[in-house]
């Protein structure tokens, strides 16, 4: 890695560690296939062959297990770069072997890569039958603003996944919710070292109630059809476009 980017092959193909200099320090980064891989970060990209990605350009063009285990590199990589030295006693830290972790050589305090949970909900309300209609999409002030991405938002100290989906809906856009279905997972690799999305499916208490944003982290939210959703979606590497897809094939089933 250089910065947030990384050296891919022509076809996406993740480099050999004999074509990199001898003297690279690698760090583990777990196995693909049973294969061992390795990770570095290099203060410069010139005389190293091959094309330079930033995580979302690798991850919408390669399969789920490449762009997870290059997410694990960027989060592995930007942490340990950001935990150079003891807090304790200011002495410079030392690897783990096997771990995502440090550790202090000369009062032995130990660093593990902590992890910052965060969920992602898909509201959906019912039509006029009963069943999933539509779907709550927002437009964030930051970021992608032309995206219509689902609520999300990070787990507080002391909270339980579910309670943070109904928090973060109802500070959002002002909705009450009721109890949320658990999805699935993925680490978010953009959001920071250690972030681990949550996905859930939840339904609003109130199928009456329209959203309400604050104008500042959302500009807006608007219920949208399930058979007339927008092209502006989140990429097909998300969790939030798992969770879209997998709404609306659900509704599609026949009951």
């Amino acid at each position: 890695m250089a910065g947030r980017e990384f050296l891919t092959g022509p076809a996406g193909e993740i480099p050999r560690v004999a074509g990199l200099p001898a003297d690279t320090a690698w760090l583990p980064l777990g196995t693909l296939d049973g294969v061992p891989v390795w990770g570095t970060a290099v203060a410069s990209t010139e005389g190293l062959p091959g094309r330079w990605l930033d995580w979302r350009a690798y991850a919408a063009e390669v399969p789920e297990p490449l762009a997870a285990l290059a997410g694990r590199a960027l989060q592995v990589v930007t942490w340990r770069a950001a935990h150079t030295y003891c807090g304790s006693c200011r002495t410079e830290l030392t690897d783990v072997p096997g771990e995502a972790a440090r550790r202090c050589p000369d009062c032995d305090r130990y660093l593990p890569m902590q992890l910052s949970p965060a969920v992602v909900a898909a509201v959906v309300r019912p039509g006029v039958a009963g069943a999933v209609a539509d779907l709550l999409l927002v437009r964030h002030a930051y970021g992608p603003t032309r995206v219509w991405a689902l609520v999300a938002g990070y787990v507080e100290v002391g909270e339980s996944l579910e309670a943070a989906v109904r928090r973060e809906v109802a500070e959002e856009v002002g909705l009450d919710v009721g109890e949320p279905v658990y999805f699935g997972s993925q680490p978010w690799a953009m959001s920071g070292p250690g972030v681990t999305l949550a996905g859930f499916t939840v339904p609003v208490t109130d199928p009456a109630a329209e959203p309400v944003v604050d104008g500042r982290e959302l500009v807006e939210a608007r219920w949208f059809p399930l058979d007339a959703l927008p092209e502006a979606l989140p990429p097909a590497y998300s969790i939030s476009r798992w969770l879209i897809d997998a709404t609306v094939t659900r509704a599609a089933r026949p009951s």
